[in-house]
């Protein structure tokens, strides 16, 4: 059984100047669709602007199940805690001061990361 070799490629040849393309006319290069920066993606609602505008929700809602989560968490565990026996003057105490500066604490960090990702896609847009 003979065996098949592959066939070879032509050996490439660079043409530096016009006369040696002899009679044939130079080929014409269709110039390149200017590349629509993403803000006009969006306005006109292209599949990409679809995937950019997704990609920001999905961030914000990453984000606001963090936070949920956090509090969640939080609000979960509080009537164990008051559950203990305690004093009514250590109830109030934890409520007080325990659980609204981490209520706060986690709308904070949700607001800057809200505000993060809107700035990171506005660059994104930008650019």
């Amino acid at each position: 059984m003979p065996e098949h070799s592959p066939p070879r490629r032509p050996r490439r040849e660079t043409v530096t100047h016009a006369s040696a393309l002899g009679d044939r006319p130079a080929p014409r290069l269709r110039p390149r669709a200017p590349h629509l920066p993403a803000r006009s993606e969006i306005d006109e609602q292209t599949t990409l602007g679809h995937t950019y505008v997704r990609s920001l929700m999905r961030s914000q809602l990453r984000a606001a199940l963090t936070a949920l989560g956090a509090l969640a968490l939080l609000v979960g565990t509080l009537p164990l805690v008051l559950a203990l026996p305690a004093p009514e003057a250590l109830v109030w105490a934890a409520l007080g001061v325990g659980v609204y500066p981490v209520v706060w604490a986690v709308a904070h960090w949700y607001v800057r990361r809200a505000e993060r990702n809107e700035r990171d896609f506005t660059g994104l847009v930008e650019r």
